[in-house]
């Protein structure tokens, strides 16, 4: 019975989404990109010969996770070709050229036919899916085929349905799996208690942030906008974000300078952001020349943000006022003190570990951002300790890429 529950949930959703195409415009990239997506499949994977690792992830953030697995892949496996799967638009339109996976699409829905079909095809030696990547279907299908399957970054919570009374075909979707690389020590132990093998990794995503502090790459227009004056980094900012950001700026134009980089370059927003701005503004694409009386370099464009943060003495982290904190990690491991909004944060471990540690700071509006700023900046002893807190649970997360790869290395080598 929840089987035939599941099937009729996943056909629902799709004709959900279907109805959605015509009127919104993420439901219609999510549609029209798995049109024809068999016959792309199969054009593709016409050597039998060639040995597929197939990674999926939902969307951006995800990807994040598994991008340090599959360039780890690519270096030490240099034979085996990579499948780069994902479930969202925000995901597959933003990653669609990447350049570490060999075929890049959309995950067809997860009904019995479209996985067996979808298996058939790629015949992977391996599978990994990313963090909450747990489908019904397709992990069935695989165990059918006895294609190894992992768990990568993977987070649970005892609230979700593996653990219910009702939910019997969700945990045995868990049971599909060879293998979870744990987040946490509570995922571990929820793991246990269903008899399941996995081990405490950590988080991919320490790796790969790490990897970009590394990086000589200088960006000169942030170099020269910087100067020798302090300066505060906010990315990912939402329009809920600038409104905390908009009267701090105003009021600490004088002693900081800021660098803000949208979560959407929209027109609308980044004209948004100037016309609330009483201080000086410049674009990113029109700043040039003598840029030391410009206090927001405001940036309207994509695939900085991880190198701009460098810049700051300060980050602010846009995404918690609404649907979910963005990726933190991309600042810490700089060493500089966080900043985010109290409201959908708690799911995401690093926030939470560095607010205990006093590396990261959660604040409900403007005030109480001013507060925990002048702390930090009127107390130096105060400041320095949260740039160590960061910097420090970056480094002390290092290594969970490493002991993945070593457990895929030992299934290549048999496969």
């Amino acid at each position: 019975m929840s089987r035939l529950l599941y099937s009729f949930s996943i056909h629902l959703l799709a004709g959900i989404y279907r109805i959605a195409s015509l009127f919104n415009p993420k439901a219609r990239q999510f549609v029209s990109g798995r049109k024809r997506l068999f016959l792309k499949l199969k054009q593709t994977f016409t050597n039998k010969h060639q040995r597929w690792v197939w990674v999926h992830c939902a969307s951006l953030g995800e990807f994040e996770q598994g991008r340090p697995v599959m360039e780890s892949l690519k270096k030490n496996s240099p034979d085996v070709k990579i499948l780069l799967t994902f479930f969202s638009p925000s995901g597959y339109e933003n990653k669609k050229n990447y350049f570490g996976a060999d075929a890049i699409f959309y995950l067809p829905w997860d009904t019995a036919s479209n996985a067996k079909r979808f298996v058939e095809t790629v015949n992977p030696v391996l599978a990994i899916f990313i963090k909450y990547e747990f489908w019904y279907s397709y992990s069935e299908a695989l165990k059918k085929k006895s294609i190894p399957l992992i768990s990568v970054s993977c987070i649970l919570r005892p609230t979700q349905a593996f653990f219910k009374w009702y939910g019997g075909i969700f945990r045995k979707t868990l049971r599909n799996f060879d293998f979870f690389f744990a987040q946490n020590k509570e995922t571990v132990d929820l793991l246990a208690s269903l008899n399941l093998q996995s081990t405490l990794t950590g988080d991919t995503r320490f790796d790969r942030v790490f990897e970009i502090t590394k990086s000589n790459d200088e960006i000169e227009i942030a170099k020269q906008f910087k100067g020798d004056q302090k300066l505060l980094v906010a990315g990912s900012c939402w329009a809920e974000d600038m409104d905390v950001l908009y009267p701090f700026i105003n009021l600490n134009g004088y002693q900081l300078k800021f660098i803000i980089a949208p979560h959407e370059i929209s027109e609308s927003f980044i004209t948004k952001i100037e016309t609330s701005l009483s201080v000086k503004s410049v674009r990113y694409s029109r700043a040039k020349g003598d840029l030391s009386d410009v206090t927001v370099l405001i940036v309207d464009n994509i695939g900085l943000l991880s190198k701009l943060y460098r810049y700051g003495e300060f980050a602010y982290v846009g995404g918690a006022f609404g649907d979910g904190l963005h990726n933190i990690l991309e600042a810490a491991c700089y060493g500089v003190p966080l900043f985010f909004g109290n409201k959908n944060y708690k799911k995401y471990q690093e926030a939470n570990d560095l607010i205990v540690r006093g590396g990261a700071f959660e604040i409900g509006g403007y005030s109480e951002f001013k507060s925990k700023y002048e702390m930090l900046h009127n107390h130096p002893e105060n400041f320095l300790l949260a740039c160590e807190v960061t910097r420090s649970y970056v480094k002390e997360n290092l290594g969970a890429t490493q002991k993945i790869m070593d457990y895929c290395s030992t299934i290549l080598r048999e496969k």
